[in-house]
Formats: C-alpha cells, sequence, structure tokens
C-alpha cells in the first residue's frame, strides 16, 4: 500500500518543453548551431533540397481504472524546421495535438491494370514458354 501514490505516473519522450524552446528559434536569424545548442540533436533529419529537422515531445500517462488503464497522451508535439545550405532558419512549423487532428491524409490508391492481353502479360508467358521449351519441340496446350 505504500508503494502507491495519488500522482499518476507520465512518460516523458523527446524533447522537455519544446513549444516554450521553440518560441526561443527566430525564422531568418536562428542558426543550425544555435538550434542544436538549444534543443539538442535532431529526433530526425531528413535531407532534400534544405535539411529538415524534426523534434518531437511525447507525454503519456496511464489513464483511469475505467478505462482499464489505456494511455492517454497529454502532450504529443512536433517541430519541423527547415534550414538552407548556409545553415540560416528558413521555415519553423509546430504542430500538437489539437493540430494533428485536422490533418487529413489522403485515401485514394493507386490500381495496377494487368489485363491478359496487355503487352506485360504477353511478353512473360513467351518467356516462361521458351524457358519450359527451349527448342520448341513440345506440344502445345
Amino acid at each position: 500500500m505504500t508503494s502507491c501514490g495519488f500522482k499518476k505516473r507520465v512518460d516523458h519522450h523527446g524533447v522537455h518543453l519544446l513549444k516554450k524552446k521553440s518560441n526561443m528559434i527566430i525564422v531568418a536569424e536562428t542558426n543550425k548551431n544555435d538550434i542544436i545548442k538549444l534543443l539538442g540533436p535532431p529526433s530526425v533529419t531528413s535531407t532534400f533540397n534544405n535539411d529538415l529537422y524534426f523534434y518531437i515531445e511525447r507525454k503519456i500517462t496511464t489513464g483511469k481504472l475505467i478505462k482499464l488503464g489505456k494511455k492517454e497522451y497529454l502532450e504529443n508535439n512536433v517541430l519541423v524546421l527547415e534550414i538552407d545550405n548556409r545553415g540560416i532558419l528558413l521555415k519553423k512549423e509546430f504542430f500538437d495535438l489539437n493540430k494533428m487532428k485536422k490533418i487529413k491524409i489522403v485515401s485514394n490508391e493507386t490500381s495496377v491494370d494487368y489485363k491478359k492481353q496487355s503487352f506485360i502479360y504477353e511478353f512473360l508467358s513467351s518467356m516462361r514458354q521458351k524457358i519450359n521449351d527451349p527448342l520448341g519441340k513440345r506440344k502445345r496446350d
């Protein structure tokens, strides 16, 4: 009974106080070294035309007894920083839990059409036939 407490256990992953620290970063003034000094190394990096740094903060707690201890998100923040080739911050985007719920994901799918009469089907059929009967001596079905 002594180990039970009234405080909920909170698991914290990523950069602490990400929203507060992101307000200290100024577009077109802050450079790459300042960002790393303030936030540390990024959680994820990506390189296209410019460098993209992703910083993540997540706080999870155990839910109420009624929900059978299902985990609840207290915070789920992502900071995306775009840095140019000279090391200066070009763009800053902050996504919190509410903003992420508004992001719509496209559900369109690309279909692949392979019909029996297509060029690919005919080509693969002829290759299979040549592999099975290289001299052309077998009886055709």
